[in-house]
């Protein structure tokens, strides 16, 4: 007959297991915290919806920002951490459009804070000097005269600080600095880098030549 003080013998396997419903559940709520982290700090995916940057990007083009480049901005905040480097004239940058913050918008930065912006007959002037970019496009002859409207001709304007002018490649028909003003460094999400998809809505087929290719 056993002691009193004797330890009895446990057969049952140490540690308790989990059921299946919790290893999912675990699993789940982990690649969600994992993609929260990365959509927020890391890398988002955004699609093209209009013809503005054509023929850079095309409409139905699904891309990835590059968020880390320009600093992780953290949530609820203006303060970014491990900055690479500021925008540079010619980075296509994804941004909060000034005038609804709600929307996202993409363009390429023409000016940088300090410079001076003016556009003569549609040429763009960046401190006084002719500035053509190879991915621009002009597909109306017509010239908007000074007096009609800024498309073809605009300022000159000076960048403020902590401020980008924002221009489409599609110079004709793209909404952007020269209607609405400048883009403030606290309102830009990322920087364009990989195109991971391309649908061409109008032959309803993917375009794969398009696929992976870099944003420049």
């Amino acid at each position: 007959m056993a002691d009193r003080g004797d330890a009895a013998i446990d057969s049952r396997p140490r540690g308790v297991s989990k059921s299946k419903f919790r290893e999912y559940t675990e699993t789940i709520v982990g690649a969600l915290a994992l993609a929260f982290l990365l959509r927020t700090f890391i890398v988002q995916s955004f699609e093209i919806p209009s013809g503005s940057m054509e023929n850079t990007l095309l409409v139905g083009d699904y891309l990835l920002a590059n968020k880390v480049i320009y600093g992780m901005k953290m949530p609820w905040s203006a303060t970014r951490i491990l900055k690479v480097r500021d925008p540079q004239r010619g980075d296509i940058v994804i941004f909060r459009f000034p005038l609804d913050r709600s929307q996202d918008y993409i363009k390429r930065v023409v000016g940088v804070p300090g410079d001076e912006i003016q556009i003569r007959d549609k040429q763009v002037y960046v401190n006084g000097i002719p500035s053509k970019d190879e991915h621009e496009i002009h597909n109306d002859p017509h010239v908007v005269s000074s007096g009609a409207g800024v498309r073809d001709n605009f300022g000159p304007v000076r960048v403020p600080e902590h401020s980008f002018f924002m221009m489409g490649d599609n110079r004709d028909n793209s909404y952007d600095s020269r209607f609405w003003g400048f883009v403030k460094d606290s309102d830009i999400i990322g920087k364009a880098a990989v195109k991971f998809w391309s649908w061409d809505r109008k032959r309803w087929m993917p375009r794969l030549n398009r696929i992976g290719r870099p944003i420049d």
